[in-house]
């Protein structure tokens, strides 16, 4: 697209099903790098992941050529297809529906791409689930309780 200049920077957080914390550390590094794939063969620029047990966070570069709702689907979409043909776990895995999608400024991108990799630390002081209606609230997104992410029973 000729003169068509753009900066649009996301911040996404998608869980795993049912909040399972099914992605092994020893597995990180291979869904990261799948992730990571999917994002270059679509033409953006990833910036930071990490992939906790239960969630994966993804900063990356967007260019308007392609919906995030169309980019999300298929990270989720080929992450799933991954792991489930590497069969991973015992039975058949899956993304929960939905996901975060955060606007980040230029200026911000250092911050939000050291507060994703160091996750794990970060995990120790707080839940994913208080993570994620922080988030929410910092961006003024109205939700609906019933559809927060929800642990395992």
């Amino acid at each position: 697209m000729a003169n068509t200049y753009t900066q649009i920077y996301l911040h996404i957080v998608f869980a795993i099903s049912g909040r399972a914390c099914v992605v092994a550390s020893s597995r990180r590094e291979e869904l990261q790098k799948c992730i990571t794939g999917i994002v270059t063969r679509k033409g953006q620029k990833l910036i930071a992941i990490y992939c906790m047990p239960d969630h994966t966070h993804v900063l990356l570069g967007l260019k308007p050529n392609i919906a995030p709702s169309d980019l999300i689907g298929d990270l989720k979409t080929g992450s799933t297809n991954h792991i489930n043909e590497q069969r991973w776990i015992g039975c058949r895995f899956s993304w929960q529906e939905g996901y975060g999608a955060f606007s980040v400024s230029h200026s911000h991108l250092d911050r939000v791409a050291n507060y994703i990799r160091n996750q794990e630390t970060h995990h120790r002081r707080k839940s994913f689930q208080q993570e994620y209606i922080e988030f929410l609230g910092r961006h003024h997104v109205p939700y609906d309780q019933r559809y927060i992410f929800k642990p395992v029973e």
